[in-house]
């Protein structure tokens, strides 16, 4: 397959990541992407979920690059949270709690590190330099409640042999709330060791020119002040936004590849709280649904537009791939606002059969927030239900689909991407008139992954991706 080439992004950038919230509906194409200094994403998650409660949404940030030159930037960060007795899942990461009394807090997590340059957007100060690529950390994270604020510390570790470097922040932060705004300063401090400085901001000696001598600026002490805040309006809606400041160490400062000052950015966007409407997703009595299916991945061109509206439902012959999957879901929302509309969330499991050579054989993990339209003038003689779903796509190895459009384009791939789960379905009680099967539905529907039109660093800046089209049948225990 080609090699991606390095392209530059047709107008100025607006900002960075360390924000990507994302549903579906909002999305803004074309926007190149990267990020740097982090901010600690749970300041803002934080204020939108509580215990037993799910939400899905967008956040963009704008921000100053920390690379000499590279300006503006912007990048938009999907945001799927979900926040269980255990488990959690929190913008640009997913943990799980091991004490959560109140007044502490100890947890293991896995999360991106949305740091440095992608392979196809690389600043002209970086030109000729390795990729600075994002990674992936291991983090353990205390946090300790008191009447004046939370206190916090989080150690973490790359595990993606991408930079093998460490970091140890410890934050502060207090919450004001009324019933409609929240309002919460934060202050962070970061102690970053020489691996991880010296793969971001320096400059290897094979990198170096007679303009960009080689450097090393070894480890190093970040400190970050943000403030965050949150307005209700509607049912469960909540816009999002927030203003932060970044500065690096001197170390870090003085590397030919980076720039002198502070590091500005700035937050807006809005989430859908589906957890606050009703009873805990993870109480007993709340019934378990089930969803099996079996797909074929569609013709090349045979977008997932295209396939919803019928005009295009063929599938690929030349290099056939096949998926088979399993997904559990529970419901959140019935009758939203007495409208038709229920919505449910799901996670399951996929198996993807690669009939050809250019690709082995992979497992998916999908996990997703789906909304169902079912007042047609029919539908109290047969239930009929358009649905279509938003979520995360996890796979151990990138669908042949995706190798192959991507490479025709010359654009990077990547294991992590958006996922749509357009569909539409019938009651088979209904159909054969068997009680029993009432809440039982056959459907087809469309596995669709994407990289948001590269408007996302932690989807990889992809611009692409695959569409399969399955059939199903969903039933409740």
């Amino acid at each position: 397959m080609a090699t991606p080439q390095r392209k530059r992004c047709p107008f100025p950038y607006f900002g960075s990541a360390v924000a990507r919230l994302a549903s579906a509906a909002v999305l803004t194409a074309g926007i190149c992407a990267q990020a740097d200094a982090q901010v600690d994403t749970d300041a803002i998650a934080d204020l939108v979920t509580g215990p037993g409660s799910a939400g899905l949404g967008f956040l963009y940030r704008f921000e100053d690059s920390p690379y000499e030159g590279a300006g503006h930037r912007s990048d938009l960060l999907p945001l799927y949270l979900y926040e269980g007795e255990r488990f959690y899942l929190n913008a640009d990461r997913a943990g799980y709690k091991f004490i959560d009394d109140g007044r502490h807090r100890l947890d293991l997590f896995l999360s991106r590190r949305l740091e440095g340059f992608p392979e196809d957007d690389v600043p002209d100060v970086a030109e000729g330099m390795d990729p600075r690529n994002a990674g992936a950390d291991l983090g353990l994270r205390y946090r300790h409640r008191l009447p004046w604020g939370t206190l916090r510390a989080t150690a973490l570790q790359d595990v993606s042999s991408t930079s093998n470097g460490s970091e140890l922040r410890v934050g502060w932060s207090h919450t004001w709330s009324s019933d409609r705004w929240s309002l919460r300063p934060d202050v962070t401090v970061a102690f970053r060791d020489a691996d991880l400085n010296n793969y971001y901001y320096g400059v290897a000696p094979h990198e170096a020119t007679p303009e960009r001598p080689a450097y090393a600026p070894g480890s190093g002490t970040d400190v970050t002040v943000g403030l965050y805040g949150t307005w209700s309006f509607l049912r469960n809606w909540r816009l999002l936004g927030g203003v932060a400041v970044t500065v690096l160490d001197d170390s870090a400062r003085d590397s030919p590849i980076v720039r002198d000052g502070l590091q500005p950015a700035v937050f807006a966007g809005a989430v859908y709280d589906f957890g606050t409407a009703i009873a805990r997703w993870d109480d007993d009595g709340v019934p378990t649904l089930v969803k099996v299916f079996y797909g074929r991945a569609s013709g090349d061109g045979c977008h997932m537009v295209k396939i919803m509206k019928l005009s295009c439902t063929s599938l690929d012959h030349d290099d056939p791939s096949a998926v088979l999957g399993v997904h559990l879901g529970r419901p959140f929302l019935e009758r939203v606002n007495g409208w038709p509309i229920d919505f449910h969330g799901y996670v399951g499991l996929l198996y993807r059969h690669e009939m050809n050579d250019i690709q082995p054989d992979g497992w998916q993990v999908d996990a997703y927030m789906k909304g169902f339209f079912y007042g047609f003038p029919w539908s109290h003689r047969v239930n009929t239900r358009i649905g279509m779903g938003a979520g995360i796509s996890y796979t151990n190895h990138v669908p042949s689909p995706e190798v192959i459009s991507q490479a025709r384009r010359e654009r990077p791939t990547s294991k992590l991407l958006n996922y749509l789960d357009p569909t539409i379905d019938v009651s088979l009680g209904d159909l054969f008139g068997s009680p029993r099967l009432k809440q039982t539905y056959f459907g087809l529907g469309i596995s669709h992954r994407s990289g948001i039109f590269a408007s996302s660093r932690l989807l990889g800046s992809v611009n692409g991706g695959s569409n399969y089209i399955y059939a199903y049948v969903e039933t409740t225990l």
